[in-house]
């Protein structure tokens, strides 16, 4: 199980963990524009060779329009590559917001923490 940083960006933190076809991505911050290209740079490079990716939310405090974007991409290039993307542990404010915009619908079932 290794562990390596990703590049951070003033805003967000991502660091990703690798063990038996499941990749973690724990993130840490914002996902906004300035920092969603980073995370589906991560997350993306993450697939091949992952059967599961778990988006640790628990340190993501805010997401806008651009990082909701980022996230529905992630998905659809997870699920083309019969990849389960799981969001785990979302604060109330992120559940929320992913509730307001019908999102949490297109993530359940592959969620974790309650959406």
């Amino acid at each position: 199980m290794a562990a390596s940083p990703a590049l951070p960006t003033p805003d967000l933190e991502l660091t990703t963990e690798k063990n038996s076809g499941v990749t973690i991505v724990r993130g840490t911050g914002k996902i906004n524009a300035a920092s969603a290209s980073v995370l589906q740079s991560t997350v993306r490079s993450a697939i091949p060779g992952s059967q599961r990716i778990v988006l640790d939310l628990t340190g993501v405090d805010y997401i806008d329009s651009t990082g909701l974007g980022a996230l529905v991409s992630i998905y659809m290039a997870a699920r083309n590559a019969n990849c389960e993307l799981e969001l785990s542990n979302p604060k109330p404010r992120v559940s929320d917001l992913l509730k307001l915009t019908k999102l949490a619908s297109v993530f359940e079932g592959h969620h974790g923490g309650g959406i």
